[in-house]
């Protein structure tokens, strides 16, 4: 494919805006439609970035015969309905993490993605990160092994609102959602699937509905082991943080900004053509599109992890 790929790009908050930042730096590519659950606003998001198209409903784009691919952006609750509408409607498709919130959804996507052959991909953007990148390498090269992960994602969440504290018409999860970055990325990084697994959680939030934290641990089949710790009550430094130690080195990890274990900063701007991990995955996206290849991060890939959520939802319901 050498022509424009043009995006239909759906959820015009936080995240849908970090994507269309991302597009920016990315040649070939072109949004033409916009989807919002409120059309107001929706369309002032639309006139910044010089979107045509603007719908409250995904089918209405999807019926665009110019759109090659859609990015889902969406609530959690459907994002697998919305990657099987996509793919049904013959659109590649790249849907934000998670996947889904319920392992029958996310294995049906994947069994429209095998039907259809089209790219089904799904946004576990640390995969993408430079820092994580940089450890990466080293695993391949061989000059690097995980003996431990240990890792801390913390927010401090009150109300339901999003990353940019507004009001949000959907509830956010600590296991399917947050979990799921280092579920996937333990796995990814190690290069060996996860064996055992698992969790214990906090009180049951009256209003939300949630665990506000929760504790999970992990084993891979080569040993290597994870301890991750999720909060919502946490009021101090947000976000997740990567403590890498292994058979030769010890790195740490905080977004895109990686250090030894001690504390020195390590250079990875030359990691990638980016050092945002968004974009990076946007590129990932389209260029599979254009390749004719499976992603890095396709659905097919990541659904083990989802497979652990599962069983470890399953255990934390037993208890």
């Amino acid at each position: 494919m050498s022509k424009t790929i043009k995006v239909a790009l759906a959820g015009a908050g936080a995240f849908g805006i970090k994507h269309l930042d991302g597009i920016r730096h990315i040649d070939g590519v072109e949004v033409v439609s916009l989807i919002g659950r409120r059309r107001e606003p929706t369309e002032e998001v639309a006139r910044q970035y010089g979107i045509a198209h603007v719908a409250t409903d995904l089918a209405d784009s999807l019926a665009l015969p110019e759109v090659d691919a859609v990015i889902l952006c969406t609530p959690t609750q459907v994002h697998a309905a919305q990657a099987a509408q996509c793919l049904q409607a013959g659109k590649h498709v790249q849907v934000e993490i998670p996947l889904c919130d319920k392992l029958a959804d996310g294995q049906r996507v994947a069994e429209l993605q095998r039907q259809t052959g089209l790219v089904a991909m799904c946004g576990h953007t640390r995969r993408f990160n430079p820092s994580h990148q940089y450890v990466h390498q080293k695993v391949a090269a061989g000059t690097f092994n995980i003996q431990q992960m240990d890792v801390q994602t913390y927010f401090f969440r009150r109300t339901n609102t999003n990353a940019l504290g507004q009001a949000r018409s959907w509830t956010d999860h600590l296991l399917w959602h947050h979990a799921a970055h280092t579920v996937d990325l333990f796995a990814y990084q190690a290069g060996s699937p996860i064996v055992q697994a698992h969790a214990v959680q906090g009180p049951i939030h009256p209003e939300l509905g949630i665990a506000m934290d929760m504790s999970i641990q992990l084993k891979a089949a080569n040993g290597a082991i994870c301890t991750l710790s999720l909060s919502f009550n946490n009021d101090g430094p947000l976000g997740t943080f990567f403590r890498y130690i292994g058979d030769t080195a010890t790195y740490l990890a905080r977004y895109d900004d990686l250090f030894t274990g001690k504390d020195e900063p390590i250079d990875v701007s030359k990691v990638a053509v980016s050092m945002n991990g968004i974009e990076l995955q946007d590129r990932e996206f389209f260029a599979a599109i254009r390749e004719g290849r499976e992603p890095n991060a396709s659905v097919a890939q990541v659904l083990p992890c989802y497979e652990v959520l599962h069983q470890l939802e399953q255990q934390l319901n037993a208890h």
